[in-house]
């Protein structure tokens, strides 16, 4: 069931207010996100929770016995198990994502995806991330990733700014002005 991004935001907003009211927004936030990893990554539980055979109890049971070991916060338990009671438990993973961006923009972070020919170092990684923080005057979560495609160089996407300085892009530029 795809759940519209209004009400994953009401839900994430919902539960991020209770975070920000007890000084642990950022716990939540991991705890949310090890609940929608669990959800992505196991087929089987989708499969089981999704299942109409089981019963609610059943499935409750289930998701009681998992929790302390992803989300030892009692109100991020309740929290998925009120997703779990409204059938909203599909929709953890874009939960997650609209609370992961409250929290940045309460605290004044942004997310920078990077991607590049071939693997960075940290040390390449971390001089890219004081280069957009400067940039942005805010600070930068780096997320990289590998396309072998862009020849060389890297592509940095924080937010709606995208800085090319791929080597694809560049004979892409000059292909252009050749043929015109």
């Amino acid at each position: 069931m795809a759940l519209s991004g209004s009400i994953s935001r009401r839900y994430a907003r919902a539960l991020f207010s209770i975070g920000v009211d007890r000084g642990s927004f950022e716990q939540l936030g991991r705890e949310l996100d090890a609940v929608a990893e669990l959800w992505a990554g196991s087929p089987e539980l989708r499969q089981a929770l999704e299942n109409p055979i089981f019963k609610d109890f059943e499935k409750r049971a289930v998701m009681q016995s998992l929790l302390p070991r992803v989300a030892p916060t009692p109100d991020v338990q309740k929290f998925v198990l009120l997703l779990l009671e409204r059938r909203r438990l599909p929709a953890v993973s874009n939960i997650a994502r609209a609370y992961r961006e409250m929290a940045d923009l309460h605290t004044g972070r942004v997310r920078a995806h990077v991607t590049s020919a071939q693997a960075l170092g940290p040390a390449e990684l971390e001089r890219i991330r004081q280069s957009l923080a400067r940039r942005t005057g805010k600070q930068v979560i780096l997320e990289s990733a590998v396309d072998a495609g862009l020849i060389g160089g890297v592509v940095a996407r924080v937010g709606d700014l995208v800085l090319d300085g791929s080597v694809r892009t560049q004979l892409g530029a000059l292909r252009e002005r050749l043929l015109n």
